[in-house]
């Protein structure tokens, strides 16, 4: 604040004058008034002296944050008009939390690097950071985050052609990319690599055909281009897709991901990932924890070398028929709570409403088979025949793991719930005469259908099979390397977790849509995962920040009271606050310490914040 008046004049008017800066805007205001000079005679001898008084006391109070402003209101005034729809004039601060997080993974020394070997013009930092922060905050088309950056407070001066090209770029360093993030996230959180889950998800495309393939002239080989492929997809999607594979700790914060063709086996994907994902390790152990689809004897085998062992699902149908005796043999069961002998038989028939069986229904029986196997290394070894010559062979070498069966009274019933369900929708259909086909799909009722035996269009019941499922009801299997006899307990808690990687694709695709994706190149397809990726990232680094100080809300809460954080500009002299105080607001507040809980912010203060965190 300083002293304006008019130097030329007899009897000037002093005033308290601002200078304001709205971006690369500057102006000046005078926001209070002093008085005439010859008014003040009336009360002091120097007027001048005076109204400097007045400024200076009222720096005084701007430093205590304190101020008195006059501001007269017009109430006849009506809008400016010049976009075609009325647009919010809110501004968004909530996003502050979220570039704290960014800066300490220093993304910046990443592009910057890039860009010291490259004629890139444009501020690559700057379009990754708001792309980044629109993904979590109001995920859209990336011509709709250009349309709508004026509504963050910084209001960044981007191209829109040239957040286009930010994603190609994205995808050209993709492996420094990731590994760039995971090493500088230790700077947040400590990370736990010792156990490392593993899952695949597609994402279909809304578009009539996929990325065509072509053929090589000379060799005639069938060459595959682009991402966009017919594949296998859970909810039976009739469109190209396009697969991400994601490896998470133990804490449910991403480790790494790859992005591959929606036709090719998932499988394939896993260890090529683990591979570059172990380079960024300096530790190398890891435990590789994945559901049935990702335990192959592939995967198995290249997490039985060196420090790395596997915790895998095993499907039981799938086991040897000596396996299968073993598991369904009622002999070596055990609690897992307390490794006390019982039998399968105590744990179907136990009283459940009795009060003192509760701790029995919530537990689980346990048994551990040794299934080692003969396997192929992928080597040769030289052996002498009978006759004294040397010849080569494919060396075996054994597979050593346990099968770790577990029984659920309480999932046992689960299970035959849905069953019967299921089995009632199939009598309705043959009451109802509405047996078109019959499918064997593991969920479809119709799998208990059967055309009765010399009996024209007739249906029945499939009896066998569904004894044959109950068979199955409550078990469940576990495959590791690891030792299952003495370890059991800690095995089953460590597979028990996977549901983390689950509700990382939960939040992908509920909060950050990390689809419609609105690209048809590959790059810039890729690209935009690894906006996706890194919001993830940093989303899991904010809420695993604020777990650490017991602060536990949902996604839904954090993201909303983050978008909710807007402030709106009166006349360019403060900043007011258009959301209330919350308890998620005082905790932000407390781990992140950068004092967004005010009803009011002076501009220099706002900008302050901003230029320590960037």
């Amino acid at each position: 604040m300083k002293l304006n008046y008019d130097k030329k004049s007899k009897n000037p008017t002093y005033f308290i004058q601002q200078g304001i800066r709205n971006g690369k805007k500057t102006t000046t205001r005078n926001v209070k008034v002093i008085g005439k000079h010859n008014d003040l005679l009336k009360i002091t001898d120097d007027p001048l002296q005076y109204a400097k008084d007045m400024v200076k006391a009222y720096n005084d109070d701007i430093k205590n944050n304190k101020i008195k402003i006059n501001i007269s209101i017009d109430f006849d005034k009506q809008l400016s008009s010049s976009d075609k729809i009325s647009k919010s004039l809110n501004i968004n601060i909530g996003y502050l939390y979220l570039q704290k997080i960014y800066h300490d993974l220093k993304i910046r020394d990443f592009f910057d690097d890039i860009v010291s070997r490259t004629k890139i013009t444009y501020d690559v930092n700057e379009i990754n950071r708001f792309v980044t922060f629109d993904r979590i905050l109001e995920p859209r088309s990336k011509l709709g985050t250009f349309k709508h950056l004026d509504s963050y407070f910084e209001a960044p001066d981007i191209q829109y052609h040239n957040i286009l090209k930010h994603h190609s770029l994205l995808a050209e360093n993709f492996d420094d990319y990731i590994g760039h993030l995971f090493t500088n996230s230790n700077n947040i959180v400590k990370r736990d690599t010792s156990v490392c889950y593993f899952d695949c998800t597609n994402y279909y495309f809304e578009i009539e055909e996929p990325d065509e393939d072509d053929y090589d002239d000379v060799t005639g080989e069938l060459i595959s281009l682009g991402l966009r492929k017919y594949g296998i997809s859970k909810q039976h999607q009739p469109a190209p897709l396009v697969q991400m594979g994601l490896f998470m700790d133990g804490a449910g914060i991403p480790i790494s991901m790859c992005i591959n063709p929606g036709n090719q086996n998932e499988q394939v994907c896993a260890t090529a990932t683990e591979e570059k994902m172990l380079r960024t390790f300096t530790n190398k152990k890891l435990i590789y924890c994945a559901d049935a689809g990702l335990g192959s004897l592939d995967i198995r085998k290249f997490n039985s070398f060196g420090n790395r062992a596997f915790i895998v699902t095993q499907s039981i149908k799938k086991l040897s028929d000596t396996l299968k005796e073993a598991v369904f043999n009622d002999f070596e069961y055990k609690l897992l709570s307390n490794n006390k002998v019982i039998s399968i038989e105590e744990m179907k028939s136990f009283d459940k409403k009795d009060k003192n069986n509760l701790n029995l229904y919530n537990d689980h029986a346990y048994k551990v088979i040794p299934a080692d196997k003969l396997v192929d290394l992928g080597l040769e070894e030289i052996y002498t025949t009978k006759t004294g010559k040397t010849r080569k062979r494919k060396a075996k070498g054994t597979l050593n793991q346990y099968v770790i069966i577990t029984f659920s009274r309480k999932m046992m019933e689960y299970q035959r719930k849905i069953r019967n369900k299921q089995i009632e929708r199939a009598k309705k259909l043959i009451r109802n005469d509405r047996v078109e086909d019959l499918k064997k799909n593991q969920n479809d009722p119709k799998r208990f259908i059967m055309k009765a035996e010399n009996k024209k269009d007739t249906y029945i019941i499939n009896e066998e099979l569904i004894k044959e499922e109950e068979k199955y009801d409550g078990y469940y299997a576990i495959a590791t390397n690891l030792d299952a006899i003495k370890d059991a307990k800690e095995i089953f808690e460590i597979n028990s977790q996977r549901y983390k990687i689950e509700d990382c694709f939960r939040v992908l695709k509920t909060y950050f849509k990390a689809r419609p994706v609105n690209h048809r190149r590959e790059d810039r397809i890729i690209g935009h995962f690894m906006v996706c990726y890194t919001a993830l990232l940093i989303y899991r680094l904010l809420e695993v920040k604020l777990k650490q100080h017991n602060y536990h809300f949902t996604t839904g809460e954090i993201i909303e009271n983050l978008k909710n954080m807007n402030v709106v500009n009166n006349h360019d002299i403060y900043y007011q606050s258009t959301y209330s105080g919350s308890e998620l607001c005082n905790a932000l507040n407390e781990v992140f310490g950068l004092e967004l809980n005010k009803e009011y912010y002076q501009p220099k203060v706002l900008r302050k914040k901003i230029k320590k965190i960037l």
